[in-house]
């Protein structure tokens, strides 16, 4: 089972990067389970024609113990397994208790064992990378962590920052760093200074994807591209950085049982 967990500040595109990722590695026949760690619950809207799925959360606190499999796992037409943690009651609560709490409850569900999904994809709220938040990158869950990321000043010293902790995570057994995902907003010297940051990092950007207005015209309509537009341009550049992200895992795999 490959674990890979997707982090990024808010609005970098960490959202449509999961889902299309999620759908292309489905489309190759495995078995994909993409689970949102976002308290907005909105990470696998564009899998389920852009309405959102109830979360964990909710139901535990609608059904409690009678909470089953059925009520939080969601097929996509794509085939991809979909899960919404969720979060608190607006004000009360703390968001990354809630995804803890949420991942623990799949556990003990058995959601693993039932579905036995060939890849695992946590899609996780970068802006905080901490408590909670930090859960996807500890030991039993995810095994490399990808950052996207663009040229804009902002993304950058946030995608820096989740890469630091990764580091520094990492000296307690959690997982590591498997490289950068270029979300492109074309602006200045953009490839060159995501690069110097994939650098800094000793990593790599294992994907680019280009900024076209097909991305947002299926976004807008909650739409994977990779879905509905297989052929085209950005659904292969999707398809291209799912298969790196998949060899980086699976080469962190074979380091560890040799």
């Amino acid at each position: 089972m490959i674990k890979l967990a997707i982090y990024g500040k808010g609005g970098i595109g960490k959202s449509t990067v999961s889902c299309n990722v999620s759908s292309a590695l489905a489309a190759k026949g495995l078995t994909v389970m993409q689970i949102g760690c976002d308290p907005k619950a909105d990470s696998t809207a564009l899998l389920h024609g852009g309405e959102r799925i109830p979360t964990v959360l909710d139901l535990i606190r609608q059904k409690g113990r009678q909470l089953s499999l059925d009520d939080v796992v969601y097929k996509s037409s794509g085939g991809v397994l979909c899960v919404e943690a969720g979060g608190p009651i607006p004000g009360l609560g703390c968001a990354g208790r809630g995804i803890i709490n949420a991942l623990e409850n799949l556990e003990k569900l058995g959601a693993y064992d039932v579905f036995k999904p060939d890849v695992i994809i946590y899609d996780v709220l970068g802006d905080v990378v901490c408590g909670g938040f930090s859960m996807p990158m500890r030991r039993g869950y995810a095994d490399k962590v990808f950052v996207v990321a663009s040229g804009e000043k902002m993304a950058r010293y946030a995608a820096a920052n989740i890469c630091m902790a990764v580091e520094n995570f990492r000296s307690r057994g959690y997982s590591s760093l498997g490289g950068i995902i270029l979300n492109r907003r074309n602006v200045e010297n953009e490839d060159e200074s995501v690069a110097e940051l994939a650098h800094d990092f000793n990593t790599e950007i294992v994907g680019a994807i280009d900024r076209s207005i097909e991305i947002s015209n299926a976004d807008d309509a909650g739409e994977a591209i990779v879905v509905t537009k297989p052929g085209s341009v950005p659904a292969k550049q999707f398809a291209a950085a799912a298969e790196r992200m998949i060899e980086i895992c699976k080469g962190a795999a074979d380091d560890k049982s040799t």
